[in-house]
Protein backbone atom coordinates (compact mmCIF):
# COMPACT_ATOMS: atom_id res chain seq x y z
CA UNK A 1 0.00 0.00 0.00
CA UNK A 2 1.33 2.87 -1.36
CA UNK A 3 2.01 6.19 1.34
CA UNK A 4 2.88 9.90 0.99
CA UNK A 5 4.71 11.85 4.18
CA UNK A 6 4.05 15.79 3.70
CA UNK A 7 5.35 18.07 5.70
CA UNK A 8 2.47 20.60 7.06
CA UNK A 9 3.91 24.14 5.79
CA UNK A 10 3.38 26.81 5.77
CA UNK A 11 1.90 25.92 9.39
CA UNK A 12 4.99 27.23 10.65
CA UNK A 13 8.65 28.61 9.46
CA UNK A 14 10.89 27.77 12.97
CA UNK A 15 10.39 23.98 14.30
CA UNK A 16 8.59 23.19 17.35
CA UNK A 17 10.44 22.24 20.73
CA UNK A 18 7.86 19.62 21.72
CA UNK A 19 5.07 19.73 19.25
CA UNK A 20 2.43 17.72 20.57
CA UNK A 21 -1.81 16.21 20.78
CA UNK A 22 -2.65 17.34 17.29
CA UNK A 23 -6.72 17.39 16.92
CA UNK A 24 -9.16 18.23 13.64
CA UNK A 25 -11.99 20.29 14.15
CA UNK A 26 -14.21 19.02 11.14
CA UNK A 27 -16.63 21.54 11.22
CA UNK A 28 -13.80 23.82 10.31
CA UNK A 29 -11.41 21.49 8.29
CA UNK A 30 -8.57 22.44 10.34
CA UNK A 31 -5.85 20.95 12.87
CA UNK A 32 -4.87 22.39 16.04
CA UNK A 33 -1.91 20.86 18.27
CA UNK A 34 0.24 22.41 20.72
CA UNK A 35 4.34 23.38 21.57
CA UNK A 36 4.68 22.35 25.31
CA UNK A 37 7.45 24.74 26.32
CA UNK A 38 6.34 27.63 24.34
CA UNK A 39 2.78 27.57 26.11
CA UNK A 40 1.56 27.77 22.45
CA UNK A 41 -1.50 26.17 20.81
CA UNK A 42 -1.74 26.32 16.61
CA UNK A 43 -4.01 26.00 14.49
CA UNK A 44 -4.13 25.61 10.82
CA UNK A 45 -6.26 25.10 7.60
CA UNK A 46 -4.43 22.90 5.46
CA UNK A 47 -6.35 24.05 2.21
CA UNK A 48 -4.72 27.44 2.17
CA UNK A 49 -1.99 27.04 4.60
CA UNK A 50 -3.38 30.05 7.04
CA UNK A 51 -2.02 29.57 10.34
CA UNK A 52 -2.73 30.83 13.79
CA UNK A 53 -1.63 30.74 17.22
CA UNK A 54 -2.29 31.29 20.74
CA UNK A 55 0.18 32.01 23.91
CA UNK A 56 -1.26 30.99 26.82
CA UNK A 57 0.02 31.94 30.70
CA UNK A 58 1.01 28.01 31.21
CA UNK A 59 1.94 25.43 29.32
CA UNK A 60 -1.02 23.29 27.72
CA UNK A 61 -0.10 20.06 26.74
CA UNK A 62 -3.25 18.29 25.73
CA UNK A 63 -6.80 19.92 24.95
CA UNK A 64 -10.50 19.50 22.95
CA UNK A 65 -12.97 21.52 22.93
CA UNK A 66 -16.93 21.45 23.65
CA UNK A 67 -19.73 22.03 20.87
CA UNK A 68 -19.30 26.08 21.47
CA UNK A 69 -16.11 25.95 20.93
CA UNK A 70 -14.64 26.79 23.89
CA UNK A 71 -11.34 25.10 24.64
CA UNK A 72 -10.84 22.31 27.57
CA UNK A 73 -6.92 22.16 28.04
CA UNK A 74 -4.95 19.89 30.61
CA UNK A 75 -2.06 22.26 31.58
CA UNK A 76 0.47 22.70 34.45
CA UNK A 77 -1.98 23.33 37.30
CA UNK A 78 -4.94 21.70 36.57
CA UNK A 79 -8.01 21.73 33.61
CA UNK A 80 -8.81 24.54 32.44
CA UNK A 81 -11.32 26.16 30.02
CA UNK A 82 -10.83 29.21 27.70
CA UNK A 83 -11.99 31.12 24.92
CA UNK A 84 -9.98 31.50 21.71
CA UNK A 85 -10.06 35.27 20.26
CA UNK A 86 -8.43 37.78 17.70
CA UNK A 87 -5.39 38.20 20.14
CA UNK A 88 -2.56 35.80 19.92
CA UNK A 89 -2.07 35.69 23.64
CA UNK A 90 -4.60 34.28 25.89
CA UNK A 91 -4.60 36.06 29.48
CA UNK A 92 -5.08 35.19 32.82
CA UNK A 93 -8.36 36.48 32.50
CA UNK A 94 -9.56 35.26 29.43
CA UNK A 95 -9.47 31.33 31.20
CA UNK A 96 -10.41 29.86 34.22
CA UNK A 97 -9.17 26.95 36.07
CA UNK A 98 -12.02 24.27 36.17
CA UNK A 99 -10.47 21.56 38.27
CA UNK A 100 -7.15 20.46 39.44
CA UNK A 101 -5.61 17.44 40.75
CA UNK A 102 -3.61 17.01 44.38
CA UNK A 103 -0.16 16.90 42.47
CA UNK A 104 1.77 14.67 44.65
CA UNK A 105 5.25 16.43 43.70
CA UNK A 106 6.14 19.53 42.40
CA UNK A 107 7.53 20.26 38.61
CA UNK A 108 4.47 18.21 37.21
CA UNK A 109 1.81 18.79 34.74
CA UNK A 110 -0.98 17.74 32.57
CA UNK A 111 0.40 15.17 29.38
CA UNK A 112 -1.46 13.11 27.13
CA UNK A 113 -5.31 13.63 26.48
CA UNK A 114 -8.43 13.00 24.91
CA UNK A 115 -12.53 12.29 25.06
CA UNK A 116 -14.10 8.96 24.87
CA UNK A 117 -16.30 8.74 22.58
CA UNK A 118 -19.30 9.97 24.81
CA UNK A 119 -17.62 13.06 25.69
CA UNK A 120 -15.54 12.74 29.07
CA UNK A 121 -12.27 13.91 29.13
CA UNK A 122 -9.37 11.80 29.97
CA UNK A 123 -5.99 13.06 31.19
CA UNK A 124 -2.88 12.23 32.95
CA UNK A 125 -0.10 13.31 34.53
CA UNK A 126 3.62 13.54 35.16
CA UNK A 127 6.81 14.89 36.81
CA UNK A 128 8.67 16.78 33.97
CA UNK A 129 11.93 16.23 34.68
CA UNK A 130 11.93 12.48 33.19
CA UNK A 131 15.64 11.84 34.34
CA UNK A 132 13.69 11.49 37.86
CA UNK A 133 11.74 8.83 36.89
CA UNK A 134 9.04 9.58 39.36
CA UNK A 135 6.43 7.07 39.36
CA UNK A 136 3.67 9.41 40.93
CA UNK A 137 1.80 9.87 37.55
CA UNK A 138 -1.98 9.13 37.13
CA UNK A 139 -4.91 9.30 34.93
CA UNK A 140 -8.27 10.84 35.31
CA UNK A 141 -11.44 11.76 33.75
CA UNK A 142 -13.22 14.64 34.03
CA UNK A 143 -16.92 14.00 33.08
CA UNK A 144 -19.91 15.96 31.75
CA UNK A 145 -20.96 17.35 34.70
CA UNK A 146 -17.48 19.20 35.70
CA UNK A 147 -16.27 16.51 38.03
CA UNK A 148 -12.55 15.64 37.92
CA UNK A 149 -12.28 11.55 39.25
CA UNK A 150 -9.69 10.62 41.69
CA UNK A 151 -6.72 8.87 39.91
CA UNK A 152 -7.77 5.79 38.19
CA UNK A 153 -5.19 4.73 37.12
CA UNK A 154 -1.71 5.84 39.18
CA UNK A 155 2.01 4.63 39.44
CA UNK A 156 2.79 6.33 35.98
CA UNK A 157 5.91 7.69 34.63
CA UNK A 158 4.94 9.50 31.76
CA UNK A 159 1.40 8.88 30.94
CA UNK A 160 0.69 8.54 27.15
CA UNK A 161 -0.82 6.62 24.06
CA UNK A 162 -4.67 7.21 24.80
CA UNK A 163 -7.31 5.89 22.54
CA UNK A 164 -10.74 3.86 22.65
CA UNK A 165 -11.83 1.59 20.20
CA UNK A 166 -14.63 2.27 18.11
CA UNK A 167 -17.26 0.24 19.68
CA UNK A 168 -15.88 1.95 23.10
CA UNK A 169 -15.35 -1.16 24.67
CA UNK A 170 -11.35 -1.37 25.14
CA UNK A 171 -9.27 1.97 26.41
CA UNK A 172 -5.73 2.04 25.60
CA UNK A 173 -2.91 3.34 27.93
CA UNK A 174 0.72 3.71 27.75
CA UNK A 175 3.80 4.87 29.81
CA UNK A 176 6.43 5.76 27.17
CA UNK A 177 9.15 6.54 29.68
CA UNK A 178 12.64 4.37 28.51
CA UNK A 179 11.88 2.70 32.34
CA UNK A 180 8.46 1.30 31.13
CA UNK A 181 7.80 1.32 27.37
CA UNK A 182 4.48 -0.44 27.57
CA UNK A 183 1.35 -0.19 25.74
CA UNK A 184 -2.24 -1.94 27.99
CA UNK A 185 -5.47 -2.45 27.20
CA UNK A 186 -8.40 -1.64 29.93
CA UNK A 187 -11.67 -2.73 29.61
CA UNK A 188 -13.85 0.21 29.04
CA UNK A 189 -17.67 0.39 30.51
CA UNK A 190 -18.71 3.38 28.11
CA UNK A 191 -22.33 4.07 29.53
CA UNK A 192 -20.44 4.83 33.51
CA UNK A 193 -16.91 5.64 31.53
CA UNK A 194 -15.27 3.18 33.88
CA UNK A 195 -12.07 1.00 33.38
CA UNK A 196 -12.39 -2.69 34.14
CA UNK A 197 -9.50 -5.42 33.44
CA UNK A 198 -5.86 -4.20 32.36
CA UNK A 199 -3.80 -6.43 30.19
CA UNK A 200 -0.51 -6.25 28.33
CA UNK A 201 -1.26 -4.74 24.88
CA UNK A 202 2.66 -4.21 23.46
CA UNK A 203 5.61 -4.41 24.97
CA UNK A 204 7.62 -1.63 22.98
CA UNK A 205 10.62 -2.96 23.93
CA UNK A 206 10.38 -5.35 21.50
CA UNK A 207 9.87 -2.67 18.86
CA UNK A 208 11.91 0.54 17.75
CA UNK A 209 10.80 3.25 19.59
CA UNK A 210 8.97 4.41 22.97
CA UNK A 211 5.37 4.73 22.57
CA UNK A 212 4.00 8.16 22.52
CA UNK A 213 0.64 9.69 21.59
CA UNK A 214 -1.49 7.37 19.55
CA UNK A 215 -4.89 7.37 17.30
CA UNK A 216 -7.15 4.50 16.94
CA UNK A 217 -8.25 3.95 13.14
CA UNK A 218 -12.04 3.14 11.97
CA UNK A 219 -10.97 -0.85 11.91
CA UNK A 220 -10.04 -0.94 15.08
CA UNK A 221 -6.41 -1.00 14.94
CA UNK A 222 -3.81 1.36 17.23
CA UNK A 223 -1.64 3.77 15.81
CA UNK A 224 1.72 4.61 18.19
CA UNK A 225 4.29 7.17 17.59
CA UNK A 226 7.72 5.54 18.12
CA UNK A 227 9.63 8.04 19.95
CA UNK A 228 12.80 7.72 19.02
CA UNK A 229 12.16 5.15 16.79
CA UNK A 230 11.21 7.67 13.89
CA UNK A 231 7.81 5.70 12.63
CA UNK A 232 4.41 4.96 13.06
CA UNK A 233 3.33 1.51 14.33
CA UNK A 234 0.19 -0.26 13.85
CA UNK A 235 -1.05 -3.02 15.92
CA UNK A 236 -4.15 -5.07 15.68
CA UNK A 237 -6.85 -5.29 18.46
CA UNK A 238 -4.74 -8.39 18.83
CA UNK A 239 -1.82 -6.26 19.69
CA UNK A 240 0.05 -7.83 16.40
CA UNK A 241 2.44 -5.34 14.08
CA UNK A 242 0.71 -5.13 10.92
CA UNK A 243 2.13 -1.82 9.66
CA UNK A 244 5.24 0.11 10.28
CA UNK A 245 5.91 3.57 8.54
CA UNK A 246 9.40 5.35 8.92
CA UNK A 247 9.37 9.12 9.48
CA UNK A 248 11.75 11.51 8.45
CA UNK A 249 11.97 12.73 12.21
CA UNK A 250 13.63 10.90 15.49
CA UNK A 251 11.06 11.50 17.48
CA UNK A 252 7.34 11.72 16.46
CA UNK A 253 5.32 12.50 19.49
CA UNK A 254 1.43 11.81 18.61
CA UNK A 255 -0.92 11.01 15.49
CA UNK A 256 -4.58 11.66 14.86
CA UNK A 257 -6.76 11.36 11.81
CA UNK A 258 -8.30 14.44 10.13
CA UNK A 259 -8.90 15.44 6.66
CA UNK A 260 -12.08 15.59 4.43
CA UNK A 261 -12.79 12.05 4.41
CA UNK A 262 -10.43 11.23 7.76
CA UNK A 263 -8.03 9.72 5.41
CA UNK A 264 -5.41 11.91 6.73
CA UNK A 265 -2.72 10.98 9.81
CA UNK A 266 -1.45 14.58 11.49
CA UNK A 267 1.15 13.95 13.18
CA UNK A 268 3.71 16.30 15.36
CA UNK A 269 7.54 15.58 16.90
CA UNK A 270 9.37 16.53 18.95
CA UNK A 271 13.02 18.61 18.35
CA UNK A 272 15.61 17.11 20.59
CA UNK A 273 18.07 18.89 22.00
CA UNK A 274 21.14 17.35 20.18
CA UNK A 275 21.90 16.20 16.45
CA UNK A 276 18.26 17.62 15.19
CA UNK A 277 17.39 17.37 11.49
CA UNK A 278 15.65 19.83 9.54
CA UNK A 279 11.99 18.10 9.79
CA UNK A 280 12.60 17.60 13.81
CA UNK A 281 9.71 19.66 15.47
CA UNK A 282 7.24 20.06 12.37
CA UNK A 283 4.07 18.62 11.70
CA UNK A 284 3.31 15.86 8.88
CA UNK A 285 0.22 14.48 7.19
CA UNK A 286 0.57 11.00 6.33
CA UNK A 287 -1.52 9.08 3.82
CA UNK A 288 -1.53 5.56 3.72
CA UNK A 289 -4.61 4.34 2.98
CA UNK A 290 -6.03 4.04 6.37
CA UNK A 291 -9.32 5.66 7.70
CA UNK A 292 -10.29 7.39 10.98
CA UNK A 293 -12.79 8.10 12.96
CA UNK A 294 -13.98 11.99 14.39
CA UNK A 295 -12.79 12.47 17.69
CA UNK A 296 -15.88 13.52 20.03
CA UNK A 297 -16.06 16.69 21.20
CA UNK A 298 -16.30 17.26 25.11
CA UNK A 299 -19.77 16.66 25.97
CA UNK A 300 -20.28 19.38 28.47
CA UNK A 301 -21.18 23.03 28.47
CA UNK A 302 -17.82 24.79 29.63
CA UNK A 303 -18.07 28.66 31.33
CA UNK A 304 -16.72 31.35 28.91
CA UNK A 305 -13.69 32.94 30.46
CA UNK A 306 -13.15 36.91 29.83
Amino acid sequence: MSVSIERLEPSRATSHAVGESPLWRADEQALYWVDIPARQLHRVTPADGIHRQWTFPEQIACFTFDAAGTLLAGCESGLFAARLGASDTVTESQWQRLAAPAFPASGMRFNDGRCDRQGRFWAGTMVQDMSLVSDVGALFRYDAEGRLSAPLVDRLVTQNGLGFSPDSRTMYLSDSHPARRRVWAFDFDAERGAIGAQRLFVDMNDYPGRPDGAAVDADGAYWTCANDGSRLLRFTPAGVLDREIVLPVSKPSMCAFGGRDFDTLFVTSIRPGVGANEHDGHVFAVRCGVQGLPEAPYAGALPVAG
